[in-house]
């Protein structure tokens, strides 16, 4: 009696970044791509709610209730008067503290598995709103696909896209804080006039047409130079990804993973063989996408696949 969740990664193929609000958050305007590096969320009937996580930097990730799958638990089983029993196992494919909403998945995960484990019936709409209760990027790793994130991020349009875009990933040897990274944006902006963040019509536009060579012009990340600033030699990793093709390369969200656009699956793998061996980055990943969002597996109730978009 479980339910597993496949869930994807997300890179920011715009990332534009409005000033500080009162409320400590920052407006955006956040184009998400899912792509296809998943994390798998299962939960199980259990005694209490616990926390389990195996695969790559499965150390790093907390086992109490800070984390994101566990506080997903709690806020569905507050709603609907469940008491929150379950085993919660995370095997993690997708970076820790990469910046490619990792435990953001995880907490959209662990909320569509238990949804489906408790047969709770919420709605998608109350799904997406307990999502944009537990963080910013939750919703997204929910819904997939690509997407236009504003308000914090949590306000989604879904967008057309009119192919696949590839990607290699250089996973970096330690992490960025989220919130360390906005800190240094706005001390990096103290005194200048930050604009409303708005889309690209560029970039929406490439997306539509599934053009590479058009996205790769339009690509921005307003947090790039903060995350330069904390973490200065991701320009060695982003100039040794140009160098060996890319189209483009950037940081991803936050950071530190950095995210190089190819043309198709042969450039991509030409890319990341040639940042495993520039002595810049820890690992690299390939990935395209867009793929779907928060995916049921497996379900003791439905033995067919189902989505949360």
């Amino acid at each position: 009696m479980s339910v597993t969740v496949r869930v994807p990664a997300k890179v920011n193929v715009q990332l534009a970044v409005g000033a500080a609000r009162p409320d400590g958050f920052h407006d955006l305007a956040n184009v998400f791509l899912a792509v296809g590096l998943h994390d798998e969320v299962t939960v199980t009937p259990a005694d209490e709610l616990r926390v389990t996580c195996a695969g790559p930097d499965a150390e790093q990730v907390p086992l109490d209730r800070t984390n994101l799958a566990a506080r997903a638990a709690l806020a569905l089983a507050e709603r609907r008067g469940i008491e929150p029993a379950v085993h919660i196992h995370i095997a993690k494919d997708i970076p820790v503290a990469g910046g490619m909403a990792g435990g953001s998945a995880d907490g959209a995960g662990a909320l569509l598995a238990c949804n489906t484990l408790w047969q709770a019936g919420a709605s998608r709409a109350e799904l997406l709103a307990i999502c944009a209760e537990l963080g910013s990027d939750v919703p997204f790793s929910l819904v997939g696909g690509a997407a236009l994130g504003t308000g914090r991020g949590e306000k989604l349009r879904t967008l057309d896209v009119g192919g696949t875009f590839h990607w290699v990933f250089a996973m970096a040897d330690r992490g960025l804080s989220t919130p360390a990274v906005f800190r240094e944006f706005d001390r990096l902006g103290e005194g200048t006039d930050i604009p409303e963040p708005v889309a690209s019509e560029e970039l929406l536009d490439a997306l539509a047409k599934g053009d590479p060579d058009a996205l790769a012009a339009a690509v921005s990340n307003d947090l790039q130079p903060a995350a330069l600033s904390l973490f200065p030699d991701l320009a060695e990793t982003l100039a040794a990804g140009r160098t060996a093709g890319a189209l483009t390369a950037l940081v991803s969200g936050s950071g530190p993973t950095t995210a190089f656009l190819a043309r198709d699956t042969e450039s991509a793998v030409k890319v990341a063989e040639a940042l495993r061996s520039s002595g810049t980055c820890r690992t690299v990943r390939t990935a395209s996408g867009p793929v779907p969002g928060a995916t049921v597996l497996a379900a003791p109730h439905d033995e067919t696949a189902r989505t949360g978009a």
